[in-house]
């Protein structure tokens, strides 16, 4: 289910199948100018309210079949990067990780097969339309990481600086758990650590906050290269 005015559109104008589309009296479907057929629902508010996972539904909502994506090989990863989420656990983070992938143009994540549900309406929502953009995948990270042929950076707590570090041109960028980190067993696939340097006294940062900076600081360093070549 995705929910919400802005991120329907978004499914809509995307690869995804939307199969049906709930509305209310408030709302006209014409206003979308649908270019594919769609089977549209006008509901009642209560019922609305009833299928909503929100406190406040908007006026549309629809099913979205769930896509079955080809299996990631070396040549979807090669001279790009990508995210690798290892154990995570909480909607809200993935949601905003999804997010901040599209912003910065990253168009695969890849979980590890007890991290969260990408379709949990929680994770959709917080997705704000980014997860009709971005593919996430599920793999056995042990298996995956060593078979890719690409560079693994981790997110550590004790690693070379995100400052100094040169991504180069392509590779994958593990986050851990909330709480725990990424395993032992995934950690030792890593081929560079890489830390955020700590200023102050807290205790850790947000994996979706941390996400973001790697984001914008894979993203700085390419552009430097660039600049570097011209």
């Amino acid at each position: 289910m995705v929910e919400g005015n802005k991120s329907v559109i978004e499914f809509i104008d995307s690869p995804y199948q939307v199969e049906t589309l709930y509305h209310t009296a408030s709302f006209d479907p014409k206003v979308l100018k649908l270019s594919r057929k769609i089977n549209l629902c006008e509901i009642s508010v209560n019922d609305m309210q009833k299928i909503s996972s929100l406190k406040t539904p908007q006026e549309i909502s629809a099913l979205v079949k769930t896509p079955s994506w080809p299996q990631l090989n070396n040549a979807h990863l090669k001279q790009k990067f990508s995210i690798v989420l290892d154990g995570l656990q909480d909607p809200g983070n993935m949601g905003t990780i999804i997010r901040t992938a599209d912003w910065f143009g990253i168009k695969n994540i890849i979980c590890s097969s007890d991290t969260v549900d990408v379709y949990n309406p929680k994770v959709v929502q917080a997705s704000m339309g980014s997860l009709s953009r971005v593919n996430v995948h599920y793999a056995n990270l042990n298996t995956f990481l060593p078979s890719i042929g690409i560079p693994v950076f981790g997110a550590v707590l004790n690693g070379g600086s995100i400052y100094k570090t040169d991504f180069g041109h392509e590779g994958l960028i593990v986050m851990g758990n909330e709480g725990n980190g990424i395993r032992p067993q995934v950690e030792a696939l890593i081929g560079k650590a890489v830390t955020i340097p700590r200023i102050g006294n807290a205790e850790s940062l947000n994996v979706a906050i941390a996400a973001a900076l790697f984001c914008s600081e894979i993203c700085r360093n390419s552009n430097n290269k660039v600049g570097s070549h011209e």
